[in-house]
């Protein structure tokens, strides 16, 4: 990274204890403060020498000095190496192993008993929230739903339909249908050799979608075959059949706390962020953005005005839970830069590796 590069080991020092300062106390930090600390990688710096290497660092764009006579806080350049660190170098601070015992036992233990994926990922966003002060996110993993081999339609009356699917895997579903008009037999025969010859092998989703986007695009006398396989599809397979992809939430009211947002923060920028994060399915897509499910360590993403706007300042750390090979989900936590990243990191990951033993019982 280029400003690591451009940062001496004294002043990473320094930048590391006025990044935890800062989280600890949410106020700017001082040269003298930081020099009482009497840490090991600042211990024996003066302040004058401390004050120097802050003014370095803030010519850096790393720290900022909020008022004329305060001390400076981090930028977000700033908690970005800070958290490269702490996943880097000879002796990194962030593995699940790392985890505090007392953490481990904790969650092992909010998890006895438990059944089913739901219970587990529900009393996950809750472990999560509570071992962060910020907001557990727990989300199942997209349902790659049912394929379609084949579909037959048999009229049984005027207006009504028995509709026959077969999936790839075998499944049998038919179901009797009431359509608005009727349809005759090659109409009905039609509208099945038209599924059968362009959709077989597709998810019962994505046939919806694309029936959906030819009949925008035609305006013509093929509309009316669409038209007639629309009504027969939308019946056969509604939309309440297609799974969904579950999410849960846990300590939003965290947020109203002292960790950065509320207090000084605008009313209606806090109701924004409370109402994206009471609106589940915007959740799901600010996961799904930034969270690859084939990657196995924790992510911590600072960015995450680019997706939703209303998330300007908070921070997301999470992963990918799995068992084997297997995405089950992902798992995290939604905060303020002032959160403690180091516990939380640990504990997100400590609980994404251990899926597979919560739920090995139940399986």
């Amino acid at each position: 990274m280029a400003d690591a590069e451009r940062v001496t080991a004294r002043q990473r020092a320094i930048l590391t204890a006025v990044v935890e300062s800062y989280i600890e106390t949410g106020e700017p930090v001082g040269s003298g403060t930081i020099a009482r600390l009497q840490r090991g990688d600042v211990s024996g710096m003066s302040p004058a020498t401390i004050r120097n290497e802050m003014a370095e660092l803030a010519d850096e764009g790393l720290l900022e000095q909020p008022h004329t006579s305060a001390g400076r806080v981090p930028t977000a350049r700033a908690f970005r190496m800070y958290v490269e660190q702490l996943s880097g170098g000879a002796n990194p601070r962030i593995g699940a192993a790392l985890l505090p015992a007392r953490s481990r036992r904790q969650i092992d233990s909010s998890f006895v008993g438990l059944a089913g994926m739901q219970a587990v990922l529900e009393r996950t966003s809750h472990v999560l929230a509570t071992l962060s002060s910020g907001v557990g996110v727990a989300i199942a993993a997209a349902a790659e739903g049912e394929m379609l081999e084949h579909v037959h339609f048999s009229r049984l009356a005027p207006a009504r339909v028995l509709a026959v699917m077969v999936t790839r895997s075998g499944m049998v579903r038919d179901r009797v249908l009431s359509l608005d008009r009727d349809l005759t037999l090659i109409e009905l025969e039609t509208a099945a050799n038209f599924l059968n010859e362009n959709f077989r092998g597709w998810s019962v989703e994505r046939v919806r979608a694309e029936i959906a986007r030819m009949l925008e695009q035609e305006r013509s006398e093929y509309q009316r075959l669409l038209n007639a396989v629309q009504q027969l599809w939308g019946k056969a397979v509604p939309e309440s059949d297609v799974p969904v992809q579950a999410i849960y939430v846990d300590g939003v009211a965290n947020l109203l706390g002292s960790q950065g947002i509320g207090g000084n923060e605008d009313r209606e920028r806090l109701r924004e962020v409370l109402a994206a994060l009471e609106e589940k399915q915007r959740l799901i897509e600010l996961l799904n953005a930034y969270i690859d499910t084939r990657q196995e360590s924790v992510r911590v993403i600072f960015d995450l005005e680019e997706q939703a706007p209303e998330m300007a300042g908070l921070v997301l750390i999470a992963a990918p839970a799995r068992m084997g090979n297997e995405s089950r989900g992902t798992v995290g936590v939604i905060g303020s830069k002032r959160m403690h990243y180091e516990n939380t990191m640990n504990a997100v990951g400590y609980i994404a590796q251990v899926f597979d033993r919560m739920l090995h019982p139940i399986e």
